[in-house]
């Protein structure tokens, strides 16, 4: 059990963390691949924010429980871990992201396209999110929930 200093700080690490990455990535998809206005991605962006930092720690608690899984196999280590960092981002982030696209006024097709885009995407973007949390709670000196 985390003491109440380290619940704190795990869940700081993970907020920051969240929303910083989620709103470059973010911004990123939605204005270069699914075609929405540099206005409606940031309001998007924007909308995020409090969004992030409510999904932020029980995001990482989830993800966590995917990488515990991934190690109690003794192969593969490594592809086991990213495999499993992009299933936990993929799964959990898709419907957040689609409501929030909703909340702003994107239409079915943009919401479509984001989602998708960034479920294709989340090939390389939740496995690096996963080492940009890793180095979030090391910089707040945390060592996960694993």
């Amino acid at each position: 059990m985390l003491s109440p200093v380290s619940y704190w700080r795990s869940a700081a690490a993970d907020t920051f963390a969240l929303v910083v990455y989620c709103f470059i990535a973010g911004m990123a998809i939605e204005t270069l691949v699914s075609g929405m206005s540099f206005h409606q991605s940031l309001s998007s962006r924007l909308v995020s924010i409090p969004v992030n930092i409510l999904i932020a720690w029980p995001y990482g608690c989830y993800r966590d429980l995917f990488i515990r899984l991934a190690k109690r196999f003794q192969r593969g280590q490594w592809l086991l871990r990213n495999l499993a960092d992009l299933l936990a981002y993929v799964s959990f982030q898709s419907p957040v992201y689609a409501a929030i696209l909703w909340s702003v006024g994107a239409d079915g097709q943009q919401i479509m396209t984001a989602v998708a885009g960034n479920a294709v995407v989340s090939m390389a973007m939740g496995v690096a999110y996963g080492y940009f949390l890793e180095y979030c709670r090391k910089l707040f000196r945390v060592t996960g929930y694993v």
